[in-house]
């Protein structure tokens, strides 16, 4: 059962994906996409903070590095980030740039050979416990987007500080920071890709990191599955279980068929990225289709389950709570539908 009060589980559940060897991705492997997007699903059916926590350590820390990043980088960062001994967190929003991620404030200038982070970021996944961070700043602020860069930042750097933990509606297990950088000095060397181009890895990486969401929406929605089965099998009225009843079984029947729809979709965009090939359409499919079928079928769990749904008894309230979370994170909705439109009319 995952813990659900507070996020002071946070390094149980940590060891616990450790042990299991959930984050430790083998970039070389032409197959590590789908394979763990299904460890992932696997994960989040019994924990959604575990899958998220996993999530943005693998997919928004672990995989630009291996992507964008310097051999240097890659032999000081990935061997403790792989191993488990450190964790990351990637940070892209702040207060006034959520989906419109042009309007970052956050600034990087060069001054002695060295980079000056001012400004501050939010809602950063694993941001209390992380070691290894990725920051989206401005470096050539007049050109919105073509003037961003991806920085790799220390927890340790001068300048460098954790604001406010937000707390949640759901997925409480897993820590959401405020990062504050006041005169952040951060080496030449701790570019992440080309200067100038940061939108550009911010946007691949989010291309795979709603895979992962997706994975994640997809274990909340197989827990609702599963445990609805069990209670309808279980729960008696009318002197009959409630699964003979035509309208529980219909609603079983929608939750598996819908289930399985956006767990093919997943598994698609994840085997186009084995593959090498274009998916961000794919990936916007699968994580809107995942994380809208999450909910739904979260919904009907707790009809499901009626009253008792509703008390903190049965685990389906948790799962209305972390699943609308899907919805928003790594682009919410209404951002997945614009870039498949844009995909169709361009």
């Amino acid at each position: 059962m995952c813990p659900s009060s507070s996020n002071l589980y946070f390094n149980l559940l940590w060891k616990g994906a450790n042990g299991a060897r959930l984050h430790r991705n083998n970039f070389k492997n032409s197959h590590w996409a789908s394979g763990y997007t299904k460890f992932r699903d696997d994960g989040a059916r019994w924990c959604a903070s575990t899958g998220v926590i996993v999530s943005a350590h693998s997919s928004l820390v672990c995989d630009p590095i291996y992507r964008f990043g310097t051999e240097e980088q890659k032999k000081k960062y990935l061997p403790d980030l792989l191993s488990g001994k450190k964790i990351g967190s990637f940070s892209l929003t702040e207060a006034g740039a959520g989906s419109d991620s042009g309007a970052t404030k956050t600034t990087a200038k060069m001054a002695d050979g060295k980079w000056v982070l001012n400004g501050s970021k939010l809602f950063a996944t694993n941001g209390k416990e992380a070691e290894v961070f990725i920051l989206i700043a401005s470096t050539e602020p007049s050109q919105k987007t073509r003037g961003v860069s991806a920085f790799i930042v220390d927890r340790d750097t001068p300048g460098y500080k954790i604001g406010k933990i937000e707390k949640k509606l759901g997925i409480k297990s897993s820590s959401t920071a405020e990062i504050i950088l006041e005169d952040c000095v951060v080496p030449k060397e701790n570019l992440l890709g080309e200067l100038n181009k940061g939108f550009k890895v911010a946007m691949v990486t989010l291309d795979g990191g709603r895979l992962g969401i997706a994975a994640q929406a997809l274990g909340i929605a197989r827990a609702c599955i599963e445990d609805s089965i069990k209670y309808a099998k279980e729960r008696f009225q009318f002197d009959q279980p409630i699964a003979s009843f035509q309208a529980i079984q219909w609603m079983l029947s929608d939750m598996w068929m819908e289930y399985e729809a956006a767990w093919l979709l997943n598994w698609r965009a994840s085997m186009m990225k084995d593959k090498g090939l274009n998916y961000s359409t794919e990936s916007a499919v699968a994580k809107l289709k995942a994380s809208e079928v999450a909910m739904d079928c979260a919904r009907k769990a707790v009809q499901i389950h009626g009253g008792y749904g509703y008390t903190e008894d049965f685990n389906v309230e948790r799962y209305y709570r972390d699943a609308k979370i899907t919805e928003i994170y790594e682009g919410t909705s209404e951002i997945q539908r614009l870039v498949i439109s844009r995909s169709l009319l361009k």
